[in-house]
């Protein structure tokens, strides 16, 4: 069985355990996904689903898509997404997956883009400290000295600068699902994920240990 969907996050809520606690959830509509194409070794080197998510206009569909997704069947999607499987034998082309593959207390990892915050300093990107603001010191927000002596003579790749915060793909692992209501097609996520209200996220089965 894949234990993998397209979803979209709604937001953030909380709901009561068992015990009397509060516990802050994210609410993902998780599926139905539909199984779009089903690569074999002898034909691809590898075995993979891809699914197929939400809806979109055909007129928003270039040609190869077009001509890929009318062998489903199942009309035109808004995200495709290639998940591994050891045994592609127990699927097919146009197969519904919905969010009953899951279940409460499973661990997943959950990839969206995250929210962009625009260009941002090195205090606010990284968590940089500022300079002292007496004396008349001019470096309060300024990230400081950049460079190196003499050899090697230049800006390091991978320093740590002012530029784009955000608007990246990110990964949050090993989350616990806290109910799964397969009628409304919804996961209910403790903590947070990446993205803003409404983004596309993947959900898979982590391979951390728990």
């Amino acid at each position: 069985m894949v234990k993998a969907l397209i979803g979209r996050k709604l937001g953030m809520t909380q709901v009561f355990a068992d015990d009397g606690s509060v516990v802050p959830v994210t609410v993902i509509q998780a599926g139905p996904c539909v199984v779009t194409q089903v690569k074999v070794p002898e034909r691809d080197g590898y075995s993979a689903l891809q699914l197929g998510f939400g809806t979109k206009s055909e007129k928003k569909v270039n040609r190869p898509m077009k001509g890929h997704l009318d062998k489903v069947g199942k009309g035109y999607f808004q995200a495709l997404r290639e998940v591994r499987v050891d045994n592609v034998d127990e699927f097919e082309m146009g197969q519904v997956i919905g969010t009953d593959v899951f279940e409460i207390g499973d661990r997943v990892d959950v990839t969206g883009i995250s929210k962009g915050k625009g260009f941002a300093g090195t205090i606010k990107r990284w968590g940089f400290h500022r300079g002292p603001e007496t004396h008349g010191c001019k470096n309060i927000r300024e990230p400081g000295s950049t460079g190196c002596a003499t050899y090697p003579g230049r800006v390091i790749k991978g320093k740590k600068m002012a530029g784009q915060k955000g608007n990246k793909r990110v990964t949050t692992l090993n989350l616990k699902i806290v109910d799964v209501r397969p009628e409304e097609n919804l996961l209910l996520i403790k903590g947070a994920v990446p993205g803003a209200k409404n983004g596309l996220v993947f959900i898979r089965k982590t391979n951390r240990v728990k």
